[in-house]
C-alpha cells in the first residue's frame, strides 16, 4: 500500500485542533442551504450522523466538483485534479474522504489564482480510509486537490484486452457504491451531500470515455471528452468507463453502449427500453435526468447493474437471448426515482433506495408483461428473502434483518442483502394491499415530488408515511415492526402463482423418479428463467444424480449460458455430489465476476474439504478477473491469502 504521509508544514498545535473537529458529522440535505450567496449565514436544519464519512459537511460542503483526469493504461493510473466549489459556513478546515490515493498537493482559490495550502492525512481505517484535512480560510470557497490513483484504488477495474469481448483494447470502469468513490476521487463521500459535477477526461485516442453525465455517442479523435451533470447527485453515483465502445439509439432519449461485438445482441435484448421509461413515468412522474442509456461492461463487473444516473452500468450476464433478465434494467431505471432522485441519507437507511426500487421495478414489469410474470419475479425474490432471514438470524448480526440498520464500524456493503431489497419491497406491497393501489400510487408520487433531489432517513420516511397516508386514511399499521423489527412480519402480503406451482410440481415428479420428458417435447424455452429457478429450488438436495443427468441430457442446464440457471444448478449439483459439473462450473467462475453468482457457488464449495480444494484451485486462476468488491468477499469466504 502507498503510505499516507503528513504535510510537514502543519505545526503540532494545528494538528491537535484538526483532530478535535467533529469528523463524523454530515448533513441530511433535506433543505437546501439557504441564501447560498451569503454562505456564512446559511442555516442547516437537519443534522444526520454518517458513520461512514469523515467529511465535516455541517461546516463546509461541496456544491460543484470539476474533475481534470488523465487515464493512463500503461501504468494503470488516473492522474487527477479535483476542484471543489464549496459552501463555507466560516470554518478554517475542510475535511475530505480518501482511500488508496496519493495526494500530491492541495491549493485554495479558483483555477489560475491558486495558492498552496497545508493539509494532513489522518490515520487510515481499513474500511473508511482516512480523513484529508485541508487548512483553509474562513471565506475559502475553492479547494483543489492534485492526486493520483494507486493499486489500492478499489473502485477501479483495469482490464487487459483478453478480458474484453473484442480482445484487442484495454478497458476501465469504476464502481463507487457504497464508499469506494473516495478511492478514485478525493471527495466528501457521504450520500447526504448532493453535488453537481463536470469533468475533462483524456484517454487513449482509440478509446471512448463515458460517465454518469451527458455523454458523447461517437469517439473523439484527440481522446478528449467533456462531461456535465447538472442535476445534484451523491458522490457514489459519479462513474467513469473507458473502452472500445459503440452506441445504438433505442428511442428518443435512450440507447445502449457496448463493445462493437455485442451491440446487435444488446440492442435486441433491450428493445423495450423506451417502453420502460414511458411506463415508469406513467406510474410515478417525470423522468428527471433527460437521457437514459445503458452500458454493458465486461464480465468482471461485480453486480447485475448499477444505477449511475443517465448511464446504467450493467453486466453482460443480462444478455440471455430471450429478454428474460431485463427486470434488472427495470430495476436500475426505477432507481432514477428511488435512490437517485430521493436518496438514503446514510447507508443505515439503504432500504430507502432498494426497497422502493424493487417495488417500482415489479410495477414496471407488471405493466409491460402482466401480473403473472411480475408475481413470478417477486416469488423468486421472496424465496431468497426467507432463506437470507434464516442465515442472518443464525449469524453474528441477527439485527441485520431490520430495515433500519446499524452498520457503525462495519463495511456498508454488509447491508446489501435481500432485507433492504425484498423485505423493503414487501413492506411497500403490504402497504399497497392495505390502503389500495390508487391511494398508494398517489402517496408514492407525492413522496418522490416532496423529496426530489434530496436525502432522508428511515425516521423521516416513517413520519412522512404517518402524516401523508396512514393518519389521513385512519389506518393502524405495524410500521415499527417492519422498520425496526426482526424477520418478516406476520401481515406480509402473500403471493401465489399457478405457473410457479406447476413447475414446482414438475420438480416433485422428477424427484420421485418420474421421467418428466417421456412423451413430451419439453424445452428450456417453454418456461422463463425464474420458473426454471423455482424448478431447481424445489428439487431435494440429496436427489439421485441420475435424475440430474436426465435434466442435463434434455435441457443442458450445466452449459445453457444463462448464469441465473447455471448458478442454481451448480449449487444443487455440489450438494448432491454431481461432480461432473465441475468443468462447466470452473468456466463460469473464471469468466463471470458478478458477486451474485460467485458467492453461492463458492459458499457451497467451502462447506467440505474436498470441494474447498477445488474452489481454491479455480479461485487462484479466476481471482485476477474479478473486481475488488468480489475479491474482498471471496477472499474472506475462502480464507484465501494471496502470496
Amino acid at each position: 500500500m502507498q503510505p499516507y504521509y503528513y504535510a510537514m508544514k502543519i505545526p503540532f498545535s494545528s494538528l491537535f485542533v484538526l483532530f478535535l473537529l467533529p469528523l463524523f458529522s454530515a448533513c441530511g440535505g433535506n433543505e437546501a442551504l439557504e441564501n447560498e450567496a451569503n454562505s456564512k449565514k446559511v442555516k442547516i436544519s437537519q443534522q444526520v450522523r454518517d458513520a461512514h464519512s469523515y467529511a465535516n459537511t455541517n461546516e463546509i460542503r461541496t456544491k460543484h466538483l470539476h474533475l481534470e483526469l488523465e487515464v493512463d493504461f500503461s501504468t494503470k493510473t488516473i492522474y487527477g485534479v479535483a476542484r471543489h466549489e464549496m459552501t463555507n459556513l466560516g470554518t478554517d478546515t475542510a475535511i475530505f474522504d480518501i482511500r488508496g490515493l496519493e495526494i500530491q498537493k492541495v491549493t485554495i482559490g479558483s483555477k489560475g489564482n491558486e495558492i498552496n495550502t497545508d493539509y494532513v492525512i489522518g490515520q487510515e481505517d481499513e474500511i473508511l480510509g482516512a480523513p484529508l484535512s485541508v487548512k483553509i480560510k474562513q471565506n475559502t470557497e475553492n479547494v483543489n486537490i492534485y492526486y493520483k490513483t494507486t493499486d489500492h484504488s478499489g473502485a477501479l477495474d483495469w482490464l487487459d484486452p483478453q478480458l474484453t469481448e473484442g480482445k484487442k483494447h484495454p478497458y476501465l470502469y469504476t464502481q463507487g457504491q457504497a464508499i469506494l468513490t473516495r478511492t478514485w476521487i478525493p471527495c466528501q463521500d457521504t450520500p447526504a451531500n448532493r453535488i453537481t459535477y463536470s469533468a475533462d477526461v483524456q484517454v487513449p485516442t482509440d478509446l471512448m470515455a463515458v460517465m454518469s453525465a451527458k455523454n458523447p455517442t461517437q469517439r473523439n479523435k484527440q481522446g478528449k471528452y467533456h462531461f456535465e451533470m447538472h442535476q445534484p447527485i451523491p458522490a457514489y453515483l459519479i462513474a467513469l468507463a473507458v473502452g472500445n465502445l459503440s452506441y445504438r439509439s433505442l428511442g428518443k432519449n435512450c440507447g445502449v453502449y457496448t463493445e462493437p461485438e455485442l451491440i446487435n445482441a444488446v440492442a435486441w435484448e433491450f428493445v423495450d427500453l423506451n417502453k420502460m421509461i414511458q411506463t415508469a413515468e406513467d406510474l410515478y412522474g417525470k423522468y428527471e435526468w433527460e437521457q437514459y442509456d445503458v452500458i454493458i461492461l465486461p464480465y468482471s463487473f461485480p453486480f447485475g447493474g448499477m444505477e449511475n444516473p443517465r448511464l446504467t452500468f450493467a453486466n453482460p450476464t443480462l444478455i440471455a437471448g430471450d429478454r428474460s433478465l431485463i427486470s434488472v434494467i427495470a430495476h436500475e431505471l426505477a432507481h432514477s426515482w428511488s435512490g437517485n432522485l430521493v436518496t438514503n441519507a446514510t447507508w443505515d437507511d439503504f432500504w430507502l433506495n432498494e426497497g422502493f426500487t424493487v417495488y417500482f421495478e415489479n410495477r414496471i414489469m407488471e405493466a409491460l408483461y402482466g401480473k403473472e410474470v411480475a408475481d413470478i419475479l417477486a416469488l423468486i425474490e421472496f424465496q431468497e428473502l426467507e432463506q437470507e432471514v434464516k442465515d442472518i438470524q443464525a449469524g453474528d448480526h441477527p439485527n441485520d434483518t431490520y430495515l433500519k440498520l446499524a452498520l457503525d464500524g462495519r463495511d456498508p456493503d454488509e447491508g446489501m442483502t435481500s432485507i433492504a431489497y425484498v423485505k423493503g419491497a414487501f413492506f411497500l406491497k403490504t402497504l399497497e394491499e392495505t390502503v389500495g393501489r390508487a391511494k398508494f400510487d398517489a402517496f408514492m408520487k407525492a413522496y418522490f415530488k416532496a423529496y426530489k433531489f434530496q436525502t432522508l432517513t428511515t425516521e423521516m420516511f416513517e413520519a412522512y408515511l404517518q402524516e401523508h397516508l396512514l393518519i389521513p386514511e385512519g389506518i393502524n399499521f405495524n410500521t415499527k415492526d417492519w422498520l425496526y423489527g426482526k424477520g418478516i412480519p406476520d401481515n406480509c402480503v402473500r403471493l401465489h402463482s399457478p405457473r410457479f406451482e406447476h413447475v414446482e410440481a414438475l420438480a416433485v415428479q422428477l424427484a420421485e423418479g418420474k421421467n418428466i420428458f417421456k412423451g413430451k417435447n419439453l424445452k428450456r424455452s417453454d418456461y422463463v428463467t425464474q420458473e426454471w429457478q423455482a424448478f431447481i429450488r424445489k428439487l431435494p438436495r440429496d436427489i439421485d444424480i441420475a435424475q440430474l443427468k436426465l435434466v442435463d441430457e434434455h435441457l443442458n442446464f450445466k452449459a445453457c449460458g444463462n448464469a441465473e440457471i447455471m448458478t442454481e444448478w451448480y449449487v444443487l449439483g455440489i450438494q448432491a455430489g454431481y461432480d461432473e459439473l465441475r468443468p462447466e462450473m470452473a468456466k463460469l467462475l473464471k469468466k463471470v465476476g458478478r458477486r451474485k453468482f460467485l458467492l453461492p457457488i463458492y459458499r457451497e464449495l467451502a462447506k467440505s474439504e474436498k470441494n474447498m480444494s477445488f474452489a481454491h484451485q479455480v479461485y487462484r486462476e479466476a481471482r485476477k478477473n474479478y473486481h475488488s468488491i468480489s475479491v474482498k468477499t471471496m477472499d474472506d469466504l475462502l480464507k484465501y491469502h494471496p502470496n
